[in-house]
């Protein structure tokens, strides 16, 4: 999901960018491990909750983009663009069969009067789900899917609010194991990523962190 709206105020957004799952999605799409196939219709029935909760429950505008079964991965719309305030960073993927998702997201993003940015440094990799914004400043993992080039054109893009990088470990990316939970609260995970990950954040980070309940974080 991409969000659109201003950071000052954690939470408040406009919109929300949401793709179909593609049937593609069962047997195709990327995983780190093989396990059973996915189970589409249970997969349908709980994007469909999802999408329902963004527009009936947070009263954001959906934006609903058609699947594409040639793209299995669509539906994790998050990794191919960063929204902050009006400006969307439209990103390169770590995994090339993913980078041809990129256009149908930015056009949507066009048509909703945003400052488009792309990615075209073919050095740089950066996926979304990489990318946590507290609403004061920028995390960026640095892993399989995201480099260091990546990380510095989303601090040139976003050049208001600080950008430190965070190593991810074996793990997909930076929000597999940690997410914001609310206003100045940071969930985190208790795995060996994770916790190395938040030795580097509150050390890094512009705010001071300090542990409420176990995994989980303020500032």
């Amino acid at each position: 999901m991409a969000t659109l709206g201003h950071p000052a105020a954690f939470g408040r957004a406009t919109h929300a960018v949401v793709r179909a799952l593609p049937e593609s999605l069962c047997q195709h799409a990327l995983r780190r491990t093989k396990g059973d196939e996915v189970d589409f219709a249970r997969a349908e029935r709980q994007h469909q909750l999802y999408v329902g909760v963004l527009g009936s429950k947070l009263g954001l505008q959906v934006v609903m983009l058609p699947a594409d079964e040639s793209l299995p991965d669509c539906v994790f719309v998050e990794d191919v663009a960063v929204v902050c305030e009006e400006t969307a960073l439209i990103t390169r993927p770590g995994a090339p069969s993913r980078r041809k998702e990129v256009g149908m997201i930015k056009e949507a993003l066009e048509k909703l009067q945003l400052s488009i940015v792309e990615m075209k440094d073919e050095n740089a990799t950066l996926d979304g789900g990489d990318v946590l914004f507290t609403g004061r400043e920028f995390f960026v993992g640095l892993s399989k899917r995201t480099n260091q080039r990546g990380a510095e054109i989303l601090a040139d893009t976003f050049k208001d609010y600080a950008v430190s990088t965070v190593p991810v470990g074996d793990v997909l990316h930076l929000k597999s194991f940690c997410s914001m939970a609310g206003p100045n609260l940071i969930a985190i995970g208790s795995s060996e990523s994770a916790q190395k990950a938040l030795k580097v954040n509150t050390k890094l980070g512009t705010f001071e962190m300090q542990e409420a309940m176990p995994a989980t974080w303020f500032f």
